[in-house]
């Protein structure tokens, strides 16, 4: 992997995705910066999945704007995501990484040792010949961290990467993110888990109803949140 991002901050200023008559994000502003991984928490239907893909740039704002190291002109290059079901290739574990390093733009001289590679950094390196669909949910989600990575990106986006997991699945995904992270990537992450924000988060985004409730160090926001949705959230009370 490459030297980390020259894109970060994300800023993202009175953003707002608004479709038909439902307002999904209303007119959020807030920061990403370079560091630990970045979480959103926040009910079901709170807008998580949404400011991830307007981040990725998968859909567009209906009004404000995001800027990444202040050029908003530009969108960065290097940069994926990962999706809470993402779909299998009828390929090997190797041919899917393979084939998302030919996407990447990889040299085909170079796809097979980044390839195995890229399988041993995710724990799959004795997997590879198996069909990607024959893989546990836990596999396929590594699979899909891999493929992701074949783009060698600096913001590495992950939708609610280990739900439905069990335990396991879970912390081999969450040591994963770890060593990405620690290689200089900028995770932003959703999640429904707090166990894993407080697990994993350097900072936390907390949204309801398509608001942004508080942001904080992920130390502050766990021992003195400043907001009384930030209390009830943490203590496990419904957000109405």
């Amino acid at each position: 992997m490459r030297a980390p991002s020259t894109d970060l901050p994300i800023v993202i200023v009175d953003a707002s995705v608004v479709a038909g008559q439902t307002t999904i994000l209303n007119r959020l502003t807030l920061t990403f910066s370079a560091g630990a991984p970045s979480v959103l928490i926040g009910p079901n239907g709170s807008g998580k999945t949404t400011l991830l893909r307007a981040a990725m740039g998968l859909i567009p704002l209906t009004r404000g704007r995001i800027t990444w190291a202040g050029r908003e002109e530009a969108a960065p290059e290097r940069r994926a995501i990962v999706f809470q079901r993402p779909a299998m290739l009828r390929r090997s574990t190797g041919g899917n990484v393979r084939y998302a390093l030919a996407a990447a733009g990889v040299p085909r001289a170079k796809r097979h040792e980044r390839a195995a590679e890229l399988l041993k950094l995710v724990g799959l390196e004795g997997l590879a010949r198996r069909p990607a669909r024959r893989l546990s949910g836990g596999e396929q989600q590594r699979l899909a961290l891999a493929r992701a990575l074949a783009r060698d990106p600096a913001l590495l986006f992950l939708d609610e990467p280990t739900a439905s997991l069990d335990p396991a699945a879970i912390k081999a995904i969450e040591d994963i993110i770890r060593s990405i992270s620690a290689r200089g990537v900028k995770v932003i992450m959703s999640t429904h888990d707090l166990g894993q924000a407080r697990r994993l988060a350097g900072d936390v985004t907390l949204l309801h109803r398509g608001r942004l409730i508080e942001q904080a160090p992920a130390d502050e926001f766990f021992s003195a949140p400043r907001t009384q949705e930030g209390a009830k959230f943490i203590a496990g009370e419904l957000l109405v």
